[in-house]
């Protein structure tokens, strides 16, 4: 059997509930790839870390946003999503009832909350988690 060469990541849908006009947490990448472009808030997971843990700890250290509950979404990991390799990512999302303050930390330059219906060009595959995140939080609040 070969060796393996693959990379596990958590990213975060994290959405604030406005009932006008519900809002998404973006950071703003600080290094490449992607330098400058806006991403959800993740990284690699830890050798021993579970990986809801491996979550909300990615999460804190780009935002300084804590959250005690997340819920598990999608497993994402075609080839070629990350240029660095083959990375698998699993993602979480949660929500929030206030607008928390967040701040760019660790290896993101910027935190912010956008509007669902006005996002800027996302990293990654990032579009793509963010549709499977915005049907699932949907459903569940409709």
């Amino acid at each position: 059997m070969s060796k393996q060469n693959i990379s596990v990541t958590t990213d975060c849908v994290i959405f604030y509930r406005s009932k006008q006009n519900p809002k998404v947490l973006l950071v703003k990448r600080k290094k490449d790839p992607f330098k400058d472009k806006w991403a959800l808030p993740g990284g690699f997971l830890e050798d021993e870390e579970p990986l809801e843990d491996g979550a909300k700890r990615e999460l804190e250290e780009e935002t300084g946003l804590k959250i005690k509950k997340l819920k598990q979404l999608h497993t994402f990991g075609a080839p070629g999503r990350d240029p660095r390799g083959r990375t698998i990512s699993i993602t979480f999302w949660g929500e929030v009832t206030s607008k928390e303050k967040v701040e760019g930390n660790d290896d993101a330059a910027e935190a912010h909350w956008f509007s669902i219906t006005d996002l800027p060009e996302l990293a990654f595959d990032h579009s793509e988690i963010l549709k499977v995140a915005r049907e699932e939080y949907f459903r569940k609040n409709a």
